[in-house]
C-alpha cells in the first residue's frame, strides 16, 4: 500500500482562498444539512498548564471515496515563545478499505483556509450587497483569513481593526493594507469597530464577552468564530435577543460550544428558536439576508465536514500535479 505525504509548501500550491475552495466547502455544508454526512462529536484535549488545546475532527460524506481525520492544536502561550499559536495535520482515509491514503502535513494551513472560507460563505449570504466599512476584532491568523474570505465575496473601502496587542495590531494593519489595497484604521475600542462597520468578525480566544447589544445597528452582520469551546465567549448573550437572523455551522454542535451555549444558559435562546444552519443557505433552503436593514449573526465553531472537503481538494490537486512523496506501508 502506498501513502502520499504532502508538506505545507506543496499543500499551499494546491489550495488557496478562492472560488474553488468556496465551492468545495459549500458542497460539504449542503450535504450535511441533507443528512448525507456522518459527523461524530469533536474530541478535545485541554492542556491548561500551557494555555493549549488539541482538537480531533472528522466527517464522512456519504458516497465519497475518502474522508479526513484532522488533529489541530491551539496553544495561545506560544506567542511568548515567538511561535504560531496554531498547528495541525490531516490524514486522508479510504472510505472503501479504511486504509490511510495520505498524510497532509499542513501545519494548520488547511484549517486556516477552510475556516476563512466558512466566513466567506457566511458573508456571501448574510452581508448586505453593498458594504463600505469592514471590521475585525483580533489581529491573529484568523483575523487575516476571515477578511480575505470577506474580500472574495464583497468589496469594501475601509477596514477597522481592534486588538489588545498594539504591536500585532500595527503589523496587521500594515500587512492587510498592502495586501487588500484599502485604508486600514486602528480602532481605539471594540465598540468603535462595531458601531462604525457594516460587517464585523470576532476572532479572539476571549473567555469574557466584550461585544455589547447596545452597539448593534440596522444592516450590521457579525460573524463570531473565536469561541469554539465551552469556556470561550466574545459576544454578550443578550446580543442574540436583538438580531433578526441567527445562523451557525452546525446547530447541535453550537448548542454545546461557545456563543449559542452561553445564550441558552442565559435564557436568551431556547433550542426551539429558529437558528439556521449554513447548509440551509448553501442548498437554497433558506434565502439568508432578506433586507438591508436586518441585523444578522453567524456563529462558527468549525465542523469536520470542512476538513474532509478541503483535504480531498488538496489531495486531488497534488496527485494531478505529481506532488508529494510516496511511501510503501
Amino acid at each position: 500500500m502506498e501513502i502520499l505525504v504532502l508538506n505545507e509548501e506543496e499543500i499551499r500550491t494546491c489550495v488557496q482562498m478562492d472560488a474553488t475552495s468556496i465551492e468545495a466547502i459549500e458542497e460539504g455544508f449542503s450535504k450535511m444539512v441533507a443528512g448525507e454526512v456522518t459527523l461524530p462529536p469533536i474530541l478535545r484535549v485541554d492542556v491548561p498548564e500551557n494555555d493549549g488545546e488539541v482538537d480531533v475532527k472528522t466527517a464522512y460524506v456519504h458516497g465519497l471515496d475518502s474522508f479526513a481525520i484532522k488533529i489541530a492544536a491551539g496553544f495561545f502561550g506560544n506567542r511568548r515563545l515567538g511561535l504560531p499559536t496554531g498547528s495541525g495535520m490531516m490524514v486522508l482515509i479510504s472510505a472503501q478499505t479504511g486504509r490511510p491514503m495520505a498524510v497532509l502535513l499542513d501545519n494548520g494551513y488547511l484549517t486556516d483556509v477552510r475556516t476563512g472560507i466558512a466566513g466567506a460563505i457566511a458573508a456571501k449570504y448574510l452581508c448586505r450587497k453593498q458594504i463600505r466599512n469592514a471590521g475585525v476584532i483580533g489581529s491573529g491568523m484568523q483575523a487575516r483569513y476571515q477578511i480575505r474570505g470577506l474580500r472574495l465575496v464583497r468589496d469594501f473601502q475601509r477596514l477597522y481593526v481592534y486588538g489588545i496587542e498594539p504591536d500585532q495590531v500595527r503589523e496587521y494593519a500594515d500587512e492587510m493594507g498592502r495586501e487588500l489595497g484599502v485604508e486600514v484604521v486602528v480602532a481605539g475600542s471594540a465598540e468603535e469597530v462595531v458601531r462604525g462597520c457594516d460587517f464585523v468578525v470576532t476572532t479572539t480566544p476571549s473567555r469574557t464577552p466584550y461585544l455589547r447589544p447596545e452597539w448593534l445597528h440596522p444592516g450590521l452582520h457579525i460573524t463570531c468564530m473565536g469561541a469554539d469551546t465551552e469556556h470561550k465567549q466574545e459576544v454578550f448573550a443578550e446580543v442574540f435577543g436583538q438580531v433578526d437572523l441567527i445562523v451557525c455551522d452546525r446547530r447541535s454542535q453550537c448548542f454545546h460550544l461557545g456563543e449559542l451555549l452561553h445564550a441558552l444558559e442565559a435564557g436568551v435562546l431556547s433550542e426551539k428558536d429558529e437558528i439556521i444552519e449554513l447548509g440551509e443557505l448553501t442548498s437554497g433552503r433558506h434565502p439568508g439576508r432578506q433586507s438591508d436593514d436586518q441585523i444578522t449573526i453567524c456563529v462558527l465553531t468549525g465542523v469536520g465536514v470542512q476538513d474532509t472537503m478541503i483535504a480531498r481538494l488538496a489531495y486531488e490537486r497534488a496527485k494531478a500535479r505529481g506532488l508529494g512523496t510516496a511511501f510503501r506501508a
